[in-house]
């Protein structure tokens, strides 16, 4: 048995770690998380200085009792989970649970090791260089999960309350949520202003270029010097006539160069977001494959971490490392690539956490061309992003040799061009990084052009545009602006988006973040009533003072006094002075000109929907329509509202004199025509759809029917069908296939009355068979067993216990026999 313990929290980084120490060691995986608060109130006890609950996870309690077995054979136990302070968390879990078993008493040694890469190297050096659990880290842990519990367990019970059931808020995904809905207002408000553009095509040496106008007439020009067409055509007029000799004329050129650093090692933010712009990868996907990469990936020559550890919002680099990094360079792309001095970097985030090293190879003579065969395509793309950015970081700079050429034209004007060429690529050679709003800047290259010589004009255009809003959200761009405000960490971005997603409170259109009515709702909502609690900069200040308390500079309790005085203040004053109507945020539409009554439009039980009538006003009930997909709350309009109300459409009857009526039911848009339905296809709208198109659909269901009628006996309500799995019989109550031997058109109808009388009863969707009822009576059956059973146990166990006491009275009376006898002798 081996004497020394070794906890990590995935079993695949514990496979790993397993291969690197001898038989001493043991390597078992808590599987993530061990303790949680208890998913009830008074889990964290405001009035107790924040005590709080734990309990077990329960799918994780076989993991954890491996672990206690374990451990009460080993002399030494190492927690080795994660890095950071979730990692510390997790850890000090571990060792709480080994206390409350009596585990700790002295005779174990219990010691923290962590590593930024499982390599071998690593991981027995950190074993070798144990310490002690922070006691800073858990803190400010325990102070995040605290507040998320406070923000959590008593903001989504006030949105069931005032808006939806099942609606949840949190202390960091509210205001993410608020910077895309404000995003989506900003767009919604937008107005488009006409501008235009002058430009000049000239032509030298083969080579057609394009020059704008930057000067007319003496003055420089602005985004909105020209907002017509009359104005830009005159302007363009003027220039050409100008310029008769059909030539342009250099007046200045300007060249220098131009040195582009490389950028830093990746962090898991840009990780992120490069990810999201080059690879089309989501949050979630690229930490997935980034923990597969960290964790071990097995080769020919055995299991190793290819990437240093994934959550980390420091560039910084190892000595080691950016050796090893400027021999890989110097050996594979030349001793001139590789940089007099090392590159270093300042980390810009303003809440950067404890300093870890930032996302790099473990190995950089591991090429991404080396591992191919060992790496599915995702991790491959992956790892090869990472690769490429931190050997770009330790190489030379790209050198660019830039030249502006202005031209002069007519009235004191000037057209200008900007070209570029590469004259050293430098850290271009292997990476670049992805353009910001995914416009590629091209290189220009211009031909040789000198002052005063004249180039060939081949026209002057002038082109219109018009101003654009600004782009919603991708999951790139809500990182890094998070980043910017220092909301949320490396280890919850991925998480932040998940929860938006999951819970409906966003979709992604073309890639691109946009909220839904539920989501917009919740965030104006927060934002009218909770505005300190979802503001940026509080939000950010909050995180700040868990730093601190990471840092030892700060004790936790206090935080969270102070956050909680106020909190639960709003709390109940919200709950108390604010109406349900008042929290849907009812939008009044106008007046329905049928009935004289007020339209408006909120969000409701079951979704949002439009509503004729004001229910606090009148006594008659008001009428209620369901907003069709893609129509919101914020953009509907008076006419768009109305027209909901037109359903169902009574169109007319059919030759049998059936009544066909257009609908939307459950299931999408139909035609009822008598008792039958037929559904109406995506391309016919149920608000527009005639007669003539419903009888149509009406006269194929009809035949569809019939050629799946066998045989119908219509007196007794009979049919024999043609169906899925064969031939069947039915009355609409009960199905019953036709028996095999038996052809379907033979069956008289005394046959298949005595074939469903015979039959078992149908079963409704996801019931059994005797509904409520059946279920009650077996409900009480059960109960009334188990009393029964209960109290035959009691009985059976008082009897024992009887017995028992008889037997003991009996043997004190034999032992004071003896006893008495023996004093006589």
């Amino acid at each position: 048995m081996s004497n020394n313990l070794l906890i990590v929290e995935s079993p695949a980084k514990a496979s790993t770690i397993n291969k690197y120490l001898g038989k001493d060691f043991q390597v078992l995986a808590s599987y993530g998380h061990v303790r949680d608060l208890v998913p009830k109130s008074g889990a964290v006890d405001p009035d107790a200085d924040f005590a709080m609950n734990y309990q077990l996870i329960e799918r994780n309690k076989k993991h954890v009792d491996k672990l206690v077995k374990a451990a009460r054979s080993a002399e030494n136990i190492y927690l080795a989970t994660d890095l950071d302070r979730e990692g510390e968390a997790i850890a000090w879990h571990v060792q709480e649970i080994l206390r409350d078993k009596k585990l700790l008493n002295g005779k174990r040694n219990v010691y923290r090791v962590v590593f930024s890469e499982i390599t071998k190297n690593a991981v027995q050096h950190a074993v070798a260089n144990p310490r002690r659990l922070s006691d800073n880290l858990v803190d400010a842990q325990q102070a995040r999960r605290a507040l998320d519990y406070l923000v959590g367990f008593n903001l989504s019970p006030l949105l069931w309350k005032k808006l939806q059931p099942r609606l949840s808020a949190g202390r960091v995904q509210t205001p993410a949520l608020r910077l895309i809905v404000e995003r989506e207002e900003e767009i919604e408000r937008f107005e488009p202003q006409e501008y235009w553009t002058i430009a000049a095509d000239l032509h030298k040496d083969g080579m057609d270029f394009q020059a704008a106008l930057v000067r007319w007439q003496g003055d420089k020009v602005e985004q909105f010097s020209f907002t017509s067409a009359d104005q830009a055509q005159a302007v363009q007029a003027a220039l050409q006539a100008g310029a008769s000799s059909g030539e342009l004329s250099v007046a200045e050129v300007k060249k220098r160069q131009r040195r582009r650093r490389p950028p830093p090692p990746y962090i898991t933010s840009t990780m992120q977001q490069d990810a999201s712009r080059k690879l089309r990868y989501s949050a979630q996907r690229t930490m997935r494959l980034a923990q597969q990469l960290y964790e071990g990936i097995t080769t020919d020559s055995g299991t190793q971490g290819l990437i240093t550890y994934m959550r980390t919002d420091s560039v910084s680099l190892a000595g080691e490392a950016i050796n090893a990094l400027r021999h890989q360079i110097g050996s594979q792309f030349g001793a001139d690539k590789v940089p007099e001095k090392p590159n270093f970097y300042a980390t810009k985030s303003r809440n950067a956490q404890e300093a870890h090293e930032a996302i790099r190879p473990t190995n950089p003579a591991w090429t991404p061309q080396r591992l191919k065969a060992y790496l599915n395509e995702d991790q491959y793309k992956l790892y090869s992003l990472i690769w490429s950015r931190t050997m770009a970081c330790q190489m030379i700079p790209a050198v660019m040799d830039t030249v502006t050429v202005e031209f002069a034209a007519a009235g004191n004007s000037r057209f200008r061009v900007s070209g570029s060429t590469i004259r050293e690529p430098g850290f271009l050679s292997v990476y670049e990084e992805a353009p910001v709003g995914g416009k590629q800047t091209k290189e220009v290259r211009l031909p040789e052009l000198d002052v005063d010589e004249a180039v060939k004009l081949l026209q002057i255009n002038a082109d219109q545009h018009f101003t654009e809003p600004p782009p919603r959200y991708s999951e790139a761009s809500l990182i890094k602006t998070l980043e910017e405000y220092g909301i949320g960490r490396p280890s919850t971005y991925a998480s932040i988006i998940s929860v938006l997603l999951d819970r409906e409170y966003v979709l992604l259109d073309n890639r691109r973040f946009m909220p839904t009515d539920t989501g917009r709702v919740v965030a104006n909502f927060l934002s009218s009533h909770f505005e300190r609690y979802v503001d940026y900069e509080f939000t950010a200040r909050l995180e700040d003072e868990l730093d601190a308390i990471a840092r030892g500079e700060q004790p936790w309790l206090p935080v969270l006094r102070e956050f909680w005085e106020g909190f639960s203040h709003q709390i109940e004053d919200i709950e108390q002075n604010v109406s349900r109507a008042q929290a849907r945020q009812a939008r009044d539409l106008g007046i329905d000109p049928k009935s004289g009554k007020p339209v408006s439009v909120r969000l409701g039980r079951y979704g949002p929907f439009a509503q004729i009538g004001d229910t606090d006003i009148e006594e008659e009930k008001p009428k209620f329509a369901g907003l069709l997909p893609g129509q919101k709350l914020a953009t509907i309009t008076l006419e768009e509202a109305l027209a909901l109300f037109k359903l169902p459409r009574e169109l007319g009857t059919t030759d049998e004199d059936e009544e066909v009526v257009v609908n939307i039911g459950r299931f999408g848009p139909y035609i009822r025509y008598g008792r039958k339905f037929v559904s109406l296809p995506k391309e016919d709208d149920p608000y527009t759809v005639d007669l003539e198109r419903a009888l149509a659909l009406v006269a194929a269901k009809k035949l569809a029917d019939a050629e799946r009628t066998i045989r119908v006996y219509e007196e007794q309500g009979i049919q024999i069908l043609k169906g899925r799995y064969g031939p069947y019989i039915t009355d609409g109550k009960k199905n019953l296939s036709v028996p095999k031997d038996r052809e379907p058109e033979s069956l008289s109808v005394d046959e298949c009355i005595e074939l469903l009388a015979n039959a078992p009863e149908k079963r409704g969707r996801g019931k059994k068979a005797g509904g409520k009822k059946a279920a009650a009576k077996k409900s009480a059956v059960k109960k009334a067993t188990g009393r029964k059973k209960t109290t035959k146990k009691k009985s059976a166990k008082k009897k024992t216990a009887k017995k028992k006491t008889a037997k003991k009275k009996t043997a004190k009376k034999k032992t004071a026999k003896k006893k008495a006898a023996g004093n006589k002798a």
